[in-house]
């Protein structure tokens, strides 16, 4: 039995929606991750079988190579590939369903389009302070991922019957990559019951996890012995660790889409180290991510110094600079912010 966590209203709202409408168009975030592929393919799927013939999912750029196998990924509408055909889906759809971000800018130059639609808009996501600009918003920072929550939906409309494999597939997908393969926040037994229900329909977990983290390219794989070997650095006393990598070295290795992703997790390995924090050079700013383990908030390490936010062991954001003055932006903020002097005030406090 799983927890009616959602609101009966709002499911009940979104579900005349999904009956009645004919048009739809699904989005998500820019730089789309597992769970916001998982979860946007995972409906696509669904909507199908539901006899929705008219289904789009429409991403703001490139996604990584990794998540390709995913079934019907070849169909995803890249806006700034197709963003004039991508503008007249948005401007034609009769429901659109906002996945995995809270606030319009999250889909950057697919905002404007976005807003303008006059189709009624969907919100489901698990991210904090949900902005308000969708007829329905389903906000529940508590789950695990976006992934979870279309599965709860999908059943809340009391259509788990009609879920196939192949969005059973996508949604495991996203639920195991926001996890951090169910290493961090993935400790309610539910989330537990639904990996069980999906492996009814048919998934093959073992096989999932293959083709997303051991089917790599050579220059990726190399990418990654560099930068633990070269560029990370290690902060004694204040059990922290921390990647960079510049354009310059990302053309190195020929980087391509999702070539660092996972990256940010592997100082965590470390005997002593709760705190990570990952610096990438982009094309107009520095992309933070950042991950911990135990009770240290590096979402609101990312919300003070980086213009970001996310959950309490994984999240991220951006500085807008050079490579350089990002990293002694964090330097500077980890004195201040020391993962282990705020263990230490827990500690006294208790």
């Amino acid at each position: 039995m799983i927890t009616k966590i959602i609101s009966e209203e709002l499911i009940q709202k979104a579900k005349k929606y999904v009956e009645k409408g004919d048009k739809f168009v699904i989005v998500t975030h820019v730089s789309p991750d597992g769970d916001a592929l998982g979860a946007s393919l995972g409906l696509y799927h669904f909507l199908n079988t539901y006899g929705k013939s008219q289904v789009t999912v429409v991403v703001p750029n490139e996604f990584p190579l990794f998540y390709k196998w995913m079934p019907g990924a070849k169909d995803i509408v890249i806006y700034d590939k197709y963003q004039e055909f991508a503008d007249q889906l948005l401007q034609e759809a009769d429901v659109i369903f906002c996945l995995d971000f809270n606030e319009p800018k999250r889909v950057e130059k697919m905002a404007d389009a976005l807003l303008k639609a006059e189709g009624r808009k969907v919100m489901i996501d698990h991210h904090l302070n949900p902005a308000d600009f969708c007829r329905v918003t389903m906000s529940y920072p508590q789950m695990s991922s976006t992934s979870e929550m279309i599965f709860r939906f999908i059943c809340r409309m009391g259509m788990f019957d009609l879920l196939p494999r192949e969005s059973a597939i996508c949604i495991y997908t996203g639920m195991m990559t926001d996890t951090g393969s169910f290493t961090y926040n993935s400790n309610q037994p539910e989330i537990y019951t639904i990996i069980s229900e999906l492996i009814k329909k048919g998934i093959d977990k073992d096989e999932i996890y293959r083709k997303v983290f051991q089917v790599y390219s050579e220059s990726r794989l190399r990418l990654q012995g560099y930068v633990l070997y070269e560029k990370m650095k290690v902060y004694p006393g204040k059990q922290t660790a921390m990647l960079s990598l510049s354009a310059e070295e990302l053309e190195r290795f020929h980087y391509v889409t999702g070539d660092s992703e996972g990256f940010v997790n592997m100082p965590l390995s470390i005997e002593d180290v709760c705190f990570s924090v990952f610096l990438r050079e982009d094309k107009d700013y520095v992309k933070v991510s950042l991950r911990s383990v135990g009770d240290f908030p590096c979402n609101e390490f990312a919300t003070k110094y980086f213009h970001g936010g996310g959950h309490k062991n994984a999240s991220g954001g951006e500085f807008f600079g050079t490579l350089d003055e990002a990293i002694a932006c964090f330097e500077n903020a980890l004195e201040e912010f020391n993962p282990s002097l705020e263990k230490e005030k827990r500690e006294n406090q208790h």
